[in-house]
């Protein structure tokens, strides 16, 4: 079997000994055994893929493989990484792993609201090692489909509608996407759906290529939480049970921006520079309207998840600069805000689970209650806003240096503009930790609060490593995803 092949696998033999287990504590053992396994897979790969790069070895795509899956259309069942692939791959690892321990406590339906999550992974790890455009797609439906029922069974507060958006919008950018990639699959003329192939070709005229492009980045941009199309995301994170909201927003999210660059801009690169404008301005909105939703917020959950459309906003944006820098700190920033964005949620989970409420007009004078929580929430927020020495810092300072270095007016405005952001995002920030964690405590109750236990100890010290480590060492993985952020560049502007 391809070692691609074992990153979905494993989530599927998860759900089989989740289906067998008897009991809590076999199916805390399934899950601990299972996501350890995958981290470890996805820490080996990146030292593998290390290693080849010292060794001179890097390709296109490394661990390819596959087979026929469906002849009459030419389907096949092709895999392989890059860069790029490898850090989303130990992303959504980390991000499974973290997960399953801030759910520790889940005990109604536990079994059931796992295997879902199993079944969320094995789309997500399938979408990051698929070549194939078909493949690529399936494994997409079947990151998506979970989260209707994960939010709508699991969920708070008015989880139905949250769920029934969510899926109904994403739903939407789906069929978007299949006839986007239907659409270049004939037109390209390929003997397969290998985007590799369809790139090599390049032979997808101009005026169908202006069709296909928005419609293919408008597809993946909704769940890249795109401006207008970004409305189901605070009403679906809201409502999202704490692991879905850290994997959702952590990794989900991250589809629809690897997505736009792998498919749209890298398959139709002659439309992509002709419309790029159009969706410059869609996403400088996006990062500010974001940031400025997050300020007016009140609800801890709206608040990040208003935070989170900012910080996509400015993936896209970077994505469509076409420079190499641009696009470095676009991954880069995807691996930051999923590792920031599950911190908080996972924070902001526990925080709820103690005081059972997320109003910050409720809360305040946490330091003292439960340190430790606070503590780390200080740092997620940190990272939020790009303290120095925290990934935030590295992956936003790479994106705005890349895109002003675009030297026309119309770049560097937006460029200014998306800018702003960085000023908005500290106001919501500092404002929220003075509010709750500082001051005296107003409620008696909150006073016979606990800190963190030993599992969410746990899952929020290795985010917190997580995000130290990319700020403070960001070279090897900055190499790494440049070894493929150039030659894609090169692809989409010659």
């Amino acid at each position: 079997m391809n070692i691609l092949s074992l990153f979905p696998a494993i989530p599927l033999l998860m759900m089989l000994g989740l289906w067998i287990s008897k009991n809590l504590r076999q199916i805390h053992a399934v899950m601990v055994t299972g996501a350890s396994a995958l981290l470890a897979l996805s820490v080996a790969l990146v030292v593998l893929y290390l290693g080849m790069r010292a060794d001179g070895q890097i390709a296109a795509m490394l661990f390819t493989g596959g087979f026929t899956w469906y002849a009459p259309l030419n389907i096949r069942y092709d895999v392989g990484v890059d860069g790029i692939s490898v850090a989303m791959l130990l992303l959504s690892s980390v991000i499974v792993f973290t997960g399953t321990f801030a759910s520790w406590k889940m005990t109604d339906g536990a079994k059931e609201f796992f295997m879902w999550f199993c079944l969320l992974s094995v789309g997500v790890f399938g979408f990051f090692i698929s070549l194939d455009l078909f493949t690529m797609f399936m494994f997409y439906e079947v990151a998506l489909i979970p989260m209707y029922l994960l939010i709508g069974v699991w969920g708070t507060g008015r989880k139905e509608y949250s769920a029934m958006k969510l899926t109904l919008m994403l739903m939407g950018g789906s069929a978007l996407i299949l006839i986007g990639i239907l659409g270049i699959y004939f037109g390209s003329g390929a003997t397969t759906m290998n985007i590799i192939e369809i790139a090599s070709l390049h032979n997808i005229p101009l005026s169908l290529q202006k069709v296909w492009f928005p419609i293919v980045f408008i597809g993946f941009g909704v769940l890249g939480a795109l401006f207008p199309f970004h409305t189901w995301s605070p009403d679906g994170h809201a409502s999202a049970p704490t692991a879905v909201s850290m994997l959702h927003a952590g990794v989900l999210m991250k589809l629809g921006g690897y997505g736009c660059f792998r498919v749209a801009m890298f398959l139709l690169p002659d439309a992509a520079q002709e419309l790029s404008w159009i969706f410059i301005i869609l996403t400088a909105v996006s990062v500010v309207y974001g940031a400025f939703s997050a300020c007016v917020q009140t609800d801890l959950k709206y608040i990040n998840a208003y935070s989170s459309v900012s910080h996509c906003g400015l993936v896209l944006f970077a994505i469509l600069m076409m420079n190499t820098t641009a696009a470095t700190g676009a991954v880069l920033q995807m691996l930051s805000h999923g590792l920031m964005t599950a911190l908080f949620f996972a924070l902001i989970g526990m925080i709820y689970g103690r005081t059972h409420t997320r109003d910050i007009r409720e809360l305040s004078g946490l330091m003292r209650i439960m340190p430790f929580l606070s503590v780390c929430y200080v740092i997620a927020g940190l990272a939020n806003l790009g303290l120095p020495g925290l990934s935030g810092f590295v992956a936003e300072m790479t994106i705005f240096n890349g895109a002003f270095m675009e030297n026309d007016t119309f770049h560097r405005v937006a460029t200014i503009i998306a800018c702003t952001s960085i000023v908005i995002t500290a106001v919501y920030i500092l404002r929220l930790i003075g509010k709750i964690l500082y001051g005296t405590c107003t409620n008696p109750e909150h006073l016979k609060l606990t800190d963190a236990t030993w599992d969410e100890r746990l899952a929020v010290i290795v985010l917190i490593v997580c995000i130290a480590g990319l700020g403070l060492a960001p070279m090897w993985v900055s190499g790494m995803i440049s070894d493929s952020v150039v030659p894609m560049i090169s692809h989409i502007l010659n």
